[in-house]
């Protein structure tokens, strides 16, 4: 079991299933997760895009939302671009932190077939 995150790695615990298909199930869940990682990490720039495209999209559709009127919702749309840099420092680090344990569980629950 992966226990670097709060978030852990479940197995299936199956009555059909033996202590080394348990192990060998952990064994690939954690090279998954290994595997996520890297590609996180090899992938910044692709993920950082990413973040300030759904951003753009987010910050508009909230100031969209929340200011009905017409010349605060344009100047509150300039000024949406000046948090964008910090935005995207710690969209990165909880992506960092997190993708990798959590695309891990989902794909563990992709194949449980339960």
């Amino acid at each position: 079991m992966l226990s670097r995150q709060k978030e852990t790695v479940k197995i299936l615990a199956l009555s059909e299933l033996t202590s080394e298909e348990k192990r060998f199930q952990e064994e690939r869940l954690r090279d998954v997760y290994l595997l996520l990682e890297n590609l996180a990490l090899n992938e910044e720039a692709t993920i950082k895009l990413i973040i300030e495209c759904l951003y753009d999209i987010g910050i508009i559709n909230l100031i969209n939302k929340k200011i009905p009127n017409r010349s605060m919702n344009k100047l509150a749309k300039f000024l949406s671009g000046t948090p964008k840099p910090l935005v995207k420092i710690i969209a990165w680090q909880w992506v960092k932190k997190n993708l990798p344990i959590k695309v891990t569980n989902w794909l563990n629950n992709k194949v449980k077939f339960k």
